[in-house]
């Protein structure tokens, strides 16, 4: 990947959290927790989600750039949700960790060489995974929530009346 191509995706990447911020400052607090369907995730599910997934991936680029061939591991998201309740998971923490790992990512992804970019490991579920790959991904990752969550308010104000009991 050309290098001014990936500094557009770094600073995607840390655009990330103020977009998501953004987006669930837009959610009333009577709306967080609702689905917009069966199988779909709330609001504050959503951001739950996204401090798993950003610390899962925060430690998937270090392996990444760190050890020789590593193994990526791939998880059931859907599967986390309901298993660790995120319902029941207080929402600001998780929001604040969404904060502090891309915060603490950005200067690694700054600073690493056309080599450590070229790394590669074999993620679990989908095969050779580089850190150019684990880019393309989270750059985009927390503004694809955050249109989730954006859906997600739409479908609850179309509702009507009801939608603000």
């Amino acid at each position: 990947m050309p290098s001014v191509d990936r500094a557009a995706l770094i600073e995607r990447y840390a655009a990330g959290p103020a977009e998501l911020s953004a987006a669930l400052a837009e959610v009333p607090a009577a709306a967080r927790t609702w689905r917009p369907n069966p199988g779909c995730w709330s609001a504050h599910e959503v951001v739950l989600h996204c401090a798993d997934s950003e610390t899962n991936a925060h430690m998937r680029i270090r392996y990444l750039v760190a050890e020789s061939a590593p193994a990526i591991l791939g998880y059931d998201q859907d599967r986390w949700a309901v298993t660790l309740d995120y319902h029941h998971l207080p929402l600001e923490p998780a929001l604040a960790t969404v904060v502090a790992v891309r915060g603490n990512t950005i200067p690694l992804l700054r600073r690493l060489s056309h080599a450590d970019w070229a790394r590669t490991g074999r993620h679990t579920e989908s095969g050779s995974y580089s850190a150019d790959t684990w880019l393309g991904i989270y750059s985009e990752h927390l503004h694809q929530h955050a249109r989730q969550i954006r859906r997600g308010l739409e479908a609850w104000q179309q509702r009507g009346p009801a939608a603000a009991h």
